[in-house]
Formats: C-alpha cells, structure tokens, sequence
C-alpha cells in the first residue's frame, strides 16, 4: 500500500503521481490516472477512463465517470465516450455526479450535489454552483460563473466571464412535456459577459447577447441584443441607469 493510500481503499490502476492521497473507502478503477498531488476523500468512486490533473481535490462521495442510462420512459438511447478528464487545481464538492465524456478545465470549482452530464465541456476558471444541474452537450467557456441551484439545459452555450445567478432555470421545451422528448430541442445561448439575476427564468431557444443584462425574477421569452438589460414578466428593455 501507498503512502496517502489508506487501507480500506480499493485503487486498481498504476497511474499515480507522487503525493496522492486516497481516502477511507474510495474507489479508483483500473485505467484511471491522477496527477501529482491529487486527493481523494472518502467514500469517492473515479471509473475506469478518467483523468484528473495535479492538485486536483475530490470531496466525499462523489461519483467521477457514471454511465448514462436509459430506461423505459426515454426514448434517446445515451452517447458518449467512456473516458472523463478534470484538469489540474479543480475542486470538485460532496456528492458531485459528473458522467462519463465530460472535459473540465483547469481550476475550476464543482460545487456539492452538482451534476455534469455526458458530452459537456466546463472551461477553466469556471464556478459550478452547489446543487446545478447541467445536461448534455452544454458548453460553458473560460471564467463563466453559475450559482446555486440552477438548471442547464441541453445544448446551451455559455460564454466567457457569463454570469448566472442562484436559482435560474433555463427550459427547452415550449409543450411542457406534452410531446414528449424533442432530440432537437435547441438550448439556450448566453454570450460573453452577460449577467443573468437570480431565479431568471428563460424559454427554449434564447439568445442573450454580449454583456446584457437580465434582471432578477425576469421570465425571457424572447432574445436580449447585446449590451442591453432587460427586467420583468415578460422581460423588457428598460433604459440604462446614469
């Protein structure tokens, strides 16, 4: 056994840098590799596949590598790669699910009970709020930031330096569920330096453009131009402050 390895740990692969530690219980498959100085606490599983860069520290119970799964009640058969990689300097909180073929930049925080679906792209930088969810194939570049508790809905792009306030949530779906799941749905674009207040609600296929505004409890039910704020239900422009 490893120094910074603890007995009860189960560590199947070979690929480990110098100054790992690995807690009471967690699991790393074969195949996996962590970098120089990375740490495990108790009670994690990294799958087989999976890369986590130096420094890199995951919290108790998190699961790093989980396949997706379809049952009866979805029609979409998942895809996706198995492989994961998390850069180096990240954190990743308690009880963070991220799936199998997600790419994570390096310093980026994962807060607790977060979720990261398959084919997702975090940049560097980036803040990943406690309990947000993000679903498939979202893309969110370098220094992005999302609070507590919001929802990412698949395909959704969010851009450099965006900021998304506690408890947005984002849909993708005009019929509330009553056609069941569009495979086509488009998600919701959040361009560079925009700023989203809190529990913004947004309807499919949103555009908001480059360093706009949108105003707490807002619901958006169509584009906002670049640079502009918006506010209320529906959202509006309203004029800019002196």
């Amino acid at each position: 056994m490893q120094p910074g390895i603890h007995s009860s740990a189960v560590v199947e692969t070979d690929s480990i840098g110098e100054g790992v530690t690995v807690g009471e219980f967690s699991i790393v498959r074969a195949g996996a590799t962590l970098g120089d100085g990375v740490t495990i606490l108790p009670h994690a599983l990294v799958e087989e596949g999976v890369e986590i860069g130096a420094g890199t520290e995951i919290q108790t119970g998190a699961v790093i590598g989980r396949r997706p799964r379809a049952t009866g009640t979805i029609t979409r058969t998942p895809t996706y790669e198995e492989r994961l990689r998390i850069g180096s300097g990240c954190a990743i909180g308690n009880h963070v699910v991220i799936y199998y073929g997600v790419e994570i930049g390096d310093d980026t925080l994962v807060g607790d009970h977060a979720m990261i679906r398959e084919q997702s792209r975090v940049g560097s930088h980036c803040i990943v709020g406690r309990a947000t969810g993000i679903d498939r194939g979202v893309r969110i570049e370098d220094g992005a930031t999302m609070m507590y508790g919001c929802n990412i809905v698949e395909k959704t792009v969010i851009g450099k330096g965006a900021f998304i306030a506690p408890g947005v949530i984002m849909t993708n779906d005009n019929s509330v569920g009553a056609k069941g799941v569009d495979p086509d749905s488009p998600g919701i674009r959040i361009e560079a330096g925009a700023r989203i207040g809190a529990t913004a609600t947004f309807l499919p296929d949103i555009t908001v453009g480059r360093d706009a505004v949108v105003g707490a409890g807002s619901v958006v039910t169509r584009d906002v131009a670049p640079g502009t704020t918006v506010m209320g239900v529906p959202a509006r422009p309203v004029p800019p402050r002196d």
